[in-house]
């Protein structure tokens, strides 16, 4: 008995801190999300309302839709940050103890560990997603657009709720964060191992946020691919009416055919900038937090 209350203290403090930073990264770093996923979605640079740059993106969508047109979406996040980050980090957790019954090095345990912490993540994210990426993309003023509940009863009125519906790009998502997390974890825990901790505060932060922030860059280089696919299967068909993305594989192969390899690394750079250092943010005060909760509760 005493066993699995200790297994459930144990995963509350997991839920409590992965939640934790899960809502201080999304506060900090959601604007970047909403102009990577408005560049994913457009699919010719030729056309008049496109944006020719990140920060054509900024500018265009401050000067139309106004300061919260970044915050579109944000609610989704919100909603499922705290039970999407529970489970990304106590399922690593739980993943990682699974493993270490196998006798598996522990650098194919970090990163196999993590790969199945993405795919769990995906089951819970992906209707969030599909609400979220359907709000972002939307180019009406924040207060012209409906609400999140508004358009998640839409889809789900039109379209059901499952893989044409509100669970849509399904695979993608779990292509984008099994990867993202296999990438993320596998990299953070095996390089912290190996470059010694600092006594002094301040450079043991550093060194940290440096491998954090270097963790979240790869996790974003590597699943990009599976990241446009979702957002292309998610947002707006180019003919309204007609499904032309709809399985992850095959609309990577259509992107490619059709607009380039350079087209499957659309939004890199607002996901670098959000994933570095959001990557690093996040591990960071899931530790702290962690630390905190074992000292205190």
């Amino acid at each position: 008995m005493s066993s699995n209350v200790s297994l459930l203290h144990e995963t509350s403090r997991q839920v409590l801190a992965g939640g934790s930073a899960g809502l201080i990264e999304i506060c900090l770093m959601h604007p970047l999300d909403v102009v990577k996923t408005r560049l994913q979605v457009q699919r010719s640079l030729m056309d008049p309302q496109s944006y020719k740059s990140l920060a054509d993106c900024f500018r265009m969508i401050f000067r139309k839709e106004g300061i919260f047109g970044f915050y579109k979406g944000i609610l989704p996040p919100f909603l499922a940050e705290t039970p999407k980050r529970a489970v990304k980090f106590s399922s690593f957790e739980q993943y990682k103890k699974l493993l270490g019954y196998m006798s598996l090095s522990p650098e194919l345990t970090f990163a196999i560990a993590g790969f199945g912490s993405g795919l769990t993540e995906a089951i819970v994210v992906n209707p969030f997603e599909v609400v979220k990426v359907g709000l972002q993309v939307n180019q009406n003023t924040f207060t012209e657009q409906p609400s999140t509940f508004a358009y998640a009863r839409q889809i789900i009125k039109k379209e059901g709720l499952g893989l044409q519906g509100l669970n849509k790009g399904f695979t993608a998502t779990l292509g984008r964060n099994g990867i993202f997390n296999m990438v993320y974890f596998g990299f953070y825990h095996n390089v912290k191992n190996v470059i010694p901790s600092s006594k002094d505060p301040t450079l043991e932060f550093l060194r940290k946020f440096g491998i954090g922030f270097i963790s979240g860059t790869m996790g974003s280089v590597f699943n990009i691919p599976f990241d446009v696919a979702k957002s292309r299967i998610q947002g707006p068909q180019p003919v309204p009416g007609e499904i032309k993305y709809r399985s992850c594989l095959k609309t990577i192969v259509t992107v490619y055919q059709e607009e380039g390899i350079l087209a499957l690394y659309k939004g890199l750079l607002p996901k670098v900038m959000r994933l570095g250092p959001g990557g690093a943010v996040m591990l960071l005060a899931y530790e702290h937090a962690y630390e905190w909760l074992q000292k205190h509760w």
